[in-house]
């Protein structure tokens, strides 16, 4: 009988990933991982922060438990705090501090629960992981694949893109071929206690929080102008560049006139661009450069496949072509809206994810589109 170790986060999803396996026949020891140490984390500052309502992890290792009791399973608890602060966390500041906007769901997927996590299950005599999230591994003649999950609405391998490919042959994602109104039902059917438990949303180690507040923290707040690029004048003033994100409209503080929408971010001369509706062209762009990239196979020649820049969003059709430098090469003639560095560029054939990367940055009729904005302002002023 092969032993899996799954991942029990007390969430309906991977709870029902375990009942599925169980009754596949499979030895099941579920894990429940520990990342953030919210007493000792939450505010560097010095200021109690323990009565604020930080992500309950404690609620959820107890949610874990009466699942893996109600399922008859055992569950071993495991801190990885100082990988995720290390290899996650840390990873997340320096990109903000680079006006970038990353993605800490991508890089815990990355370096906890597909590296980290692995190694303490290897440790434990365990061959093979399973999560609860919504991807499939599939295999052909050219070997083992991370793909699409059945139900697109679901889907989450855009998460699992920066995932090590040798890795693939031993996890399973059991939830990959049924959808999220199944998993409810399945979890209703058991009377499992957490079948109606809200799913988790935004980054766990800031919970409920907004997000400025949090991040004020470790990176302080200066404010600065923010600047219409069609007239190069200050139409407001802004909280924190590093704050903003390339298509944000809401949150803006921008009183009076508008709507506007956050085109780019100038970190040294702290300055906010936006531009009105009438010129929403500047959130368009026709081409990108995407560093670190992972690849699933081997690409050597330019190929036509299909690309997602932001999770949920629609597939686009893309040109990519890797370069001397390490770098790949994206062009997509139709122009796509509001993506910006620092965000997962994430690359399929058909269904299979074939490379994924960060965005190092974004281009338009030939010219890096951030510089384009500097210029439109300065000229305009």
């Amino acid at each position: 009988m092969k032993k899996v170790l799954v991942g029990l986060s007390g969430g309906v999803d991977s709870a029902v990933a375990a009942y599925l396996l169980k009754e596949q026949g499979y030895d099941v020891t579920c894990a429940f991982m520990r990342n953030w140490d919210s007493a000792a984390n939450d505010d560097i500052s010095g200021n109690p922060t323990l009565d604020d309502p930080v992500c309950p992890q404690e609620e959820d290792y107890h949610d874990a438990q009466a699942v893996a009791d109600m399922l008859g399973l055992p569950l071993l608890r495991i801190d990885f705090i100082q990988e995720y602060w290390t290899d996650v966390f840390a990873e997340f500041l320096r990109e903000y501090r680079r006006g970038r906007t990353p993605n800490p769901d991508i890089l815990c997927n990355r370096y906890i629960k597909f590296d980290s996590f692995m190694k303490f299950g290897a440790s434990k005599g365990f061959d093979t992981v399973a999560t609860g999230h919504y991807a499939k591994i599939v295999k052909d003649e050219k070997g083992t694949w991370l793909a699409k999950a059945d139900d697109r609405n679901k889907d989450q391998s855009y998460f699992l893109a920066e995932v090590r490919p040798e890795v693939w042959p031993h996890v399973i994602f059991p939830l990959g071929s049924i959808s999220k109104p199944e998993v409810r039902e399945i979890a209703g059917r058991l009377q499992l206690s957490i079948a109606a438990k809200k799913d988790s949303t935004g980054i766990c180690f800031i919970g409920e929080r907004k997000f400025r507040e949090f991040l004020s923290n470790y990176l302080p707040m200066k404010p600065g102008d923010i600047v219409n690029i069609n007239t190069g004048k200050k139409v407001g003033t802004h909280k924190g560049v590093l704050y903003y994100t390339v298509g944000q409209r809401k949150g803006l503080d921008i009183g009076g006139t508008g709507p506007y929408y956050a085109v780019g971010k100038d970190v040294e001369a702290n300055v906010l661009f936006v531009t009105d509706e009438a010129h929403q062209e500047y959130l368009y762009s026709d081409a990108c450069i995407v560093e670190d990239v992972n690849y699933m196979t081997e690409i050597t020649e330019p190929l036509a496949c299909a690309a997602k820049f932001r999770y949920r969003q629609p597939d686009n059709a893309v040109f990519i072509e890797p370069r001397e430098d390490g770098t790949l090469a994206v062009r997509y003639p139709q122009t796509v809206r509001s993506f910006t560095p620092g965000q997962e560029a994430v690359f399929y054939y058909d269904d299979k994810v074939i490379c994924g990367g960060r965005i190092q940055s974004v281009w338009k009729n030939g010219q890096d589109l951030m510089e384009t904005i500097r210029e439109t302002a300065e000229k305009n002023k």
